[in-house]
C-alpha cells in the first residue's frame, strides 16, 4: 500500500528545549500563585505539588491517561486548605506563568521546518503530542511558525489519552482519514512514538534527541522500521521503507 500520511511527535522531534529548568518553573508557579492571592508558605506548597504531581504521574505513566497540571495544582491548594477547583481562574493565571519558561525555550530543530513543506506536498501530515494543557503546544507551534503545515494536530490533554495508548494514534488516522497501513509514525521515545505506534499498526521511525538516544533505543528492544539521525534523512528513509512493504 503506498504511504498517505506521515505523522510526527513533537518535542524533541521537531523541536529541542533549549536550557529549560523544571525547578525554576516551579517556583515561578509558586510566586504567581502568591500574586494571584495565595497567602501560603513555599516549602508547604512545593511538598503538596510535589506530591500531587506524583499521584497523578502514575495515572498518567501507568494507564496512559491525561491529567492536565491545574488538576493536581488545584489539589495541591486543596490539602493546603484553600477550595479551589481545576476551573480557578487565578490557578489558570499562574499556570500560564509556569508554561511561558516552557515556550521561550523551544526552538526547532535543524530542517524541520523544510522537511514540513516539503512533506506536507505529498502527505497528508499530522502531530501527536504527550502534553498536559493543549494551549501552550498550539502556541508553541505558532512561535516557531509551522502551525500550518498540519491536517491534524492531536494533543493528549484533548483527547485524554497518552502515547503510547494506541487510542491517540487511532484518533489521529481518523482524523487524517487514512488507514494504519497507510501512516508511519516519526519520533524520538521508544516506548512512547515507536512501542506506541507499532502496536496501533503503524510503520515507524526512530530520531535520537536530546531526550533519548540510539542507546535508548536498544535498551528499549523496539525495533522500528527506519532509523534517521537527521530530519534531512527522512524523505529518503519513507521511501525506502513504502518500497519494501
Amino acid at each position: 500500500m503506498p504511504l498517505k500520511a506521515v505523522i510526527f511527535d513533537f518535542i524533541g522531534t521537531l523541536v529541542n528545549c533549549r536550557d529549560y529548568n523544571m525547578v525554576d518553573s516551579e517556583a515561578k508557579l509558586y510566586s504567581a500563585l502568591i500574586s494571584e492571592g495565595f497567602d501560603i508558605e513555599k516549602d508547604r506548597f512545593l511538598v503538596s505539588y510535589k506530591e500531587t504531581h506524583q499521584k497523578y504521574r502514575k495515572v498518567r505513566y501507568e494507564q496512559f491517561r491525561e491529567v492536565t497540571n491545574a488538576v493536581w495544582v488545584s489539589e495541591a491548594l486543596c490539602n493546603l486548605g484553600f477550595k479551589v477547583t481545576p476551573e480557578n481562574r487565578q490557578v489558570k493565571t499562574a499556570l500560564n506563568v509556569f508554561f511561558q519558561d516552557f515556550l521561550d525555550t523551544l526552538e526547532l530543530r535543524r530542517g524541520a521546518k523544510q522537511l514540513l513543506n516539503q512533506i506536507s506536498q505529498q502527505y497528508r501530515v499530522g502531530l501527536i503530542s504527550n502534553f498536559t494543557h493543549a494551549p501552550v503546544i498550539h502556541k508553541g507551534l505558532r512561535k516557531i511558525g509551522i502551525h500550518n503545515c498540519f491536517n491534524a494536530v492531536v494533543i493528549s490533554q484533548d483527547v485524554k489519552w497518552r502515547k503510547p495508548s494506541p487510542r491517540i494514534f487511532c484518533d489521529t488516522l481518523i482524523r487524517l482519514g487514512v488507514q494504519a497501513h497507510e501512516a508511519v509514525f516519526i519520533g524520538d521515545s521508544p516506548t512512547e512514538d515507536i512501542g506506541g505506534a507499532k502496536e496501533a499498526g503503524l510503520k515507524t521511525v526512530f530520531i535520537p534527541s536530546q531526550f533519548n538516544s540510539l542507546d535508548d533505543l536498544a535498551q528499549s528492544k523496539q525495533a522500528p522500521d527506519g532509523i534517521v539521525e537527521r530530519l534531512e534523512s527522512i524523505p529518503q528513509k519513507l521511501r525506502q521503507i513504502f518500497v519494501a512493504v
